[in-house]
C-alpha cells in the first residue's frame, strides 16, 4: 500500500528530474532575451535620437518594434526548449496574423499610411495644409498631431478635425508652410486714365514696400483690355510670414494709390479682384 501511495510522488519526481534542465534553460533564455530586448530598445532610441531626418513621433515606434521582434524570437526559443515543434507554432502565428490583418484591413491601412506620412513627411506638425474635400469635409488647417491612425488638424476657425491617415496619404496635399516664400497676386481693373501711369503707380507701390522681395522682382502685367476697361495683374514675392498682412495692406493701398493718380472714371473707383481672403491667404 505504501508503494502504491508513493507512486504519484515518484512520477512527479521523475518528471521534475526530466524537465529540470529544460526548465532552467528556458528561464535562462527568457531572462537573457528580456534583457537583450530592453538593451536593444534603449540602444535603438539612442541611435535614432542622433538622426534628425527621422520624425520624432516615429522613433519610439521603431524602438518598440525592435523590442517586440526580439521577444517573439525569445518566446519561440523557450517553447523549443520544451520540445514544442517550432514550425507548427510559426504556422499558427502566421495564420493568426493573416486572419487579424484581414479583420483589421481598414485600420492597418491607416497605420501603414501613418508610418509613410511620418517617414516621408509631406507635412509636419505646425504646418498649414490643404487636402481638399474628404468625405464632404474640407481638410484645411494647421497640423497638430500626426498619429499612427489619424492626423489631427486645427482649422482656421479654431475647430478640431481628425482625418484618417489613409485618406490623407492617397491624395495631393498643398503645404503652405513648407517653402520660405510665396507669390502674391492681385488683379486690378480700372477705366479711364493713362495705362503707363497706372502701371507706374502700382510698380512704385510694391517696390517701396520693404516686405516685397527684390528677387524675383515684382511685376505689373496687362492681362486684358475690353470695353474701355483695363485689367492688370500685380505679382510680387514675399516671405511666407509676411504674405497675409502684405495682401491685406496692398488691397487697401492699391485703391488709394490709383485714385490719387487719377485712374478712375468720374464717380467710380478702381476695382480690385482676385482677393478671396480664404484660409490659404491667411496661412502662416
Amino acid at each position: 500500500m505504501e508503494t502504491q501511495a508513493l507512486t504519484p510522488f515518484q512520477n512527479i519526481a521523475a518528471l521534475a528530474t526530466k524537465y529540470a534542465f529544460d526548465l532552467v534553460g528556458a528561464v535562462i533564455i527568457l531572462v537573457i532575451g528580456w534583457l537583450l530586448a530592453s538593451w536593444a530598445e534603449r540602444g535603438t532610441r539612442r541611435g535614432l535620437a542622433r538622426l534628425t531626418h527621422i520624425d520624432p513621433t516615429l522613433k519610439p515606434l521603431l524602438a518598440s518594434i525592435v523590442r517586440a521582434v526580439i521577444l517573439v524570437f525569445v518566446a519561440i526559443a523557450v517553447l523549443a526548449q520544451f520540445g514544442v515543434q517550432v514550425a507548427s507554432v510559426i504556422a499558427v502565428l502566421g495564420a493568426a496574423g493573416v486572419a487579424i490583418a484581414l479583420a483589421l484591413q481598414g485600420t492597418l491601412s491607416n497605420v501603414a499610411a501613418g508610418v509613410m506620412l511620418l517617414a516621408l513627411r509631406p507635412f509636419r506638425v505646425g504646418e498649414f495644409i490643404d487636402a481638399g474635400a474628404i468625405s464632404g469635409v474640407t481638410v484645411t488647417g494647421t497640423v497638430e498631431i500626426i498619429g499612427l491612425f489619424t492626423t489631427e488638424i486645427r482649422t482656421a476657425q479654431g475647430l478640431y478635425l481628425s482625418t484618417p491617415n489613409a485618406q490623407l496619404w492617397n491624395r495631393p496635399i498643398k503645404n503652405y508652410s513648407r517653402l520660405p516664400t510665396r507669390r502674391l497676386d492681385l488683379t486690378v481693373s480700372f477705366s479711364g486714365g493713362e495705362l503707363d501711369t497706372a502701371i507706374g503707380a502700382l510698380r512704385e507701390l510694391v517696390e517701396g514696400d520693404p516686405r516685397v522681395r527684390k528677387e524675383p522682382p515684382p511685376d505689373v502685367l496687362v492681362t486684358a483690355i475690353a470695353d474701355g476697361t483695363v485689367t492688370l495683374a500685380l505679382r510680387c514675392w514675399a516671405a511666407r510670414a509676411d504674405h497675409p498682412a502684405l495682401l491685406h495692406d496692398l488691397h487697401n493701398a492699391v485703391r488709394a494709390r490709383l485714385s490719387a493718380a487719377g485712374i478712375a472714371m468720374p464717380g467710380a473707383e478702381p476695382a480690385i479682384h482676385g482677393i478671396a481672403w480664404s484660409d490659404e491667404d491667411r496661412a502662416p
